[in-house]
């Protein structure tokens, strides 16, 4: 099933197997994920691409400096002929949802998004409603853009399990994204392949893969050592350690195993830790960046035998 969804993804993702590997193991995951890079590199049509393999609903929210929060969430109107208020609900209230340019849009209506992404729920005049599973978000960004954006705060991005970047595509791959778009094959639409109970098995089986103990250690140590750099100011969260453990089964299950290698551990720590880290004044002027940090910190322990 993992390979079909990947083979359907990429007739309209050209040359970026690796990202679409990221997103659908953070997909089996019930991870969330945040992809930032600069305009027109395909941020929104691999989101786009992934919901439409999946038989699931979709929403996309394009957010602006006036999106509201009940924008996200949805309100609570009054019924003039039965005289109740009766809930609407709000485009959060799909299985995938698309936070297009999460950065334009107010601090206060970034927050509607918390409850959402940790508790699978949203409050709506006082009522707690679950939202659909399988359930996840995929926030868009543009890092390049300043002017009217604001940075999502520390509690946001630790929610998400992922901040991927595309990046430009190699000639090669430019070449065929220019022949497909010429013939009219670039933007064809794509089915579903897989129905929502899919994924929630797939999600099962990732959860019965077998983390070791001594794995279980190598993660703890790597999330302490970040705690404890002179150049982060504020380390891996206990949330980090559990999205790193989580996205290391869904590594192995994508790997076609039921247990874990230290190989999975490390490869969650790379890809699940940089945007949760802050980094100091002082490493930030020295041009240190998050993923320079914890490549360093992963090199510096040792890897446990299988």
């Amino acid at each position: 099933m993992i390979g079909i969804l990947k083979s359907n993804i990429e007739k309209r993702i050209v040359g970026k197997s690796d990202i679409v590997d990221s997103l659908i193991t953070a997909l089996l995951s019930e991870g969330h994920v945040l992809i930032e890079d600069v305009p027109g590199v395909g941020k929104t049509t691999l989101a786009k691409s992934l919901s439409d393999s999946l038989a699931l609903s979709f929403a996309r929210i394009q957010c602006t400096p006036d999106t509201m929060p009940s924008d996200i969430t949805g309100l609570s109107v009054y019924n003039t002929k039965t005289g109740d208020f009766e809930v609407v609900p709000g485009p959060v209230m799909n299985n995938i949802v698309l936070a297009d340019e999460l950065n334009r849009t107010s601090p206060k209506t970034q927050s509607a998004l918390l409850q959402a992404m940790e508790e699978h729920s949203v409050t709506i005049d006082g009522k707690n409603l679950p939202l659909p599973e399988p359930f996840m978000v995929i926030g868009t960004q543009n890092p390049m853009e300043t002017a009217g954006t604001y940075p999502l705060p520390e509690a946001q991005l630790d929610r998400f399990m992922l901040r991927l970047k595309i990046g430009y595509p190699v000639s090669s791959d430019a070449v065929k994204m220019a022949e497909s778009f010429l013939e009219g094959t670039l933007h064809q639409e794509t089915g579903s392949v897989l129905e929502g109970s899919d994924v929630i098995r797939l999600r099962t089986d990732v959860k019965e893969v077998k983390v070791n103990g001594s794995l279980t250690d190598y993660a703890v140590l790597i999330i302490e050592a970040t705690r404890n750099d002179t150049d982060i100011a504020c380390g891996a969260s206990p949330r980090a350690l559990l999205s790193l453990l989580r996205y290391a089964q869904a590594h192995a299950l994508y790997e076609g195993r039921d247990y874990c290698i230290p190989e999975d551990i490390l490869n969650a720590a790379l890809i699940t830790l940089p945007h949760r880290l802050i980094l100091t004044a002082q490493a930030r002027m020295n041009r240190m960046s998050q993923d320079k940090v914890i490549k360093r910190i992963t090199d510096h322990i040792k890897v446990p035998s299988r």
